[in-house]
Order: structure tokens, then sequence, then C-alpha cells
């Protein structure tokens, strides 16, 4: 990829190294599953906040519906890209092969390889966004709710230990 949006991609890659590799440091596996999903709200109902805690290990993690399915995700508003696993990729319907991986971006390890998909839909607490950007990775333990979802909503904002999605 050259231009642009290949820097674009390269750039969200970095981003994703960088937490991917913070995960490492990582005591335990509690930041990853703990807390309950967040709630979903019916399409009918007001606008409202949704807000989001800072884990103990400096990160937001979110659930959220892909294509109706729960995907756990570190909120990644440096990420360009929604970036899903293999596994997660699969489990919510998209066409994944990796005959089709390529590399995509620079990671602070190297070459990144994956592939771009387009994602139905992503549901935050009612906060629903439909054809979304992203990418497959071949080799990540973490999904990224990045920019090509985060940029779509009304506003986001950081305040002290909490992230506020509206």
């Amino acid at each position: 990829m050259t231009g642009y949006a290949g820097a674009m991609i390269r750039l969200a890659l970095f981003c994703f190294a960088v937490v991917w590799g913070i995960s490492f440091l990582v005591p335990s596996k509690s930041a990853f599953s703990s807390g309950p999903p967040v709630r979903a709200t019916s399409p009918s109902e007001a606008p409202h906040d949704t807000e989001l805690e800072r884990e103990a290990n400096g990160h937001f993690y979110v659930h959220a519906k892909v294509n109706g399915q729960l995907v756990r995700f570190v909120v990644d508003t440096g990420a360009t890209v929604v970036a899903l696993t293999r596994e997660d990729a699969e489990r919510v319907g998209l066409a994944v092969d990796p005959n089709n991986f390529q590399v995509i971006g620079e990671g602070a390890s190297g070459a990144v390889a994956g592939q771009n998909v387009k994602i139905g839909s992503i549901e935050v607490d009612g906060k629903l966004v439909n054809d979304v950007d992203g990418v497959v990775l071949a080799n990540s333990n973490m999904s990224l709710l990045g920019q090509t979802y985060l940029s779509r909503l009304n506003e986001v904002k950081m305040s002290g230990e909490y992230m506020i999605l509206r």
C-alpha cells in the first residue's frame, strides 16, 4: 500500500503492536475478562452516554455486538481502523482466508500480516454503526475498537479514569 491510506494502516498497526506488547505486562487475565458486557439498548431508547472505567492496566475495554455476536475490545482511540483477531472475525461470520493475508503494515516487532474486511455492524450500548472498515490481523490476541467506529459516534471524551461514548 502506498499513499495516505497505507500510512494510516501502518499507523493503526503500530498502535496495535504497542497495545499488544503492553498486554504482556498485565499480571493476570483479569483485565481481559472482568466486568459484564455493556448493556444493549433498544433502538427506540433516547441517546445516552456510555461510561467506561479505566482498568488497572490503564486501558478501556468494552463488549460490542459485531454482526450480532459479542466481542471484547480494547478501545484504542489511536487505532485508525477496527482490528479483529482471526478468531473473533470467524466467530462473527467474516470470511477469513489465511491465503489472502498480506503485509498491511509495520509494527514494533516487524511486518504485520492481515486482511482488509468490511464489518456489517458494530453496536456498543445501543450505539450502532453499519458498514465499518476493518482489518483481521493474522497474529493478534485482542481486538481493537478503532476510529472507523469511534469517529462515527457523536463524541468520545476522556475524563480522569473514565471514557464517555456519546
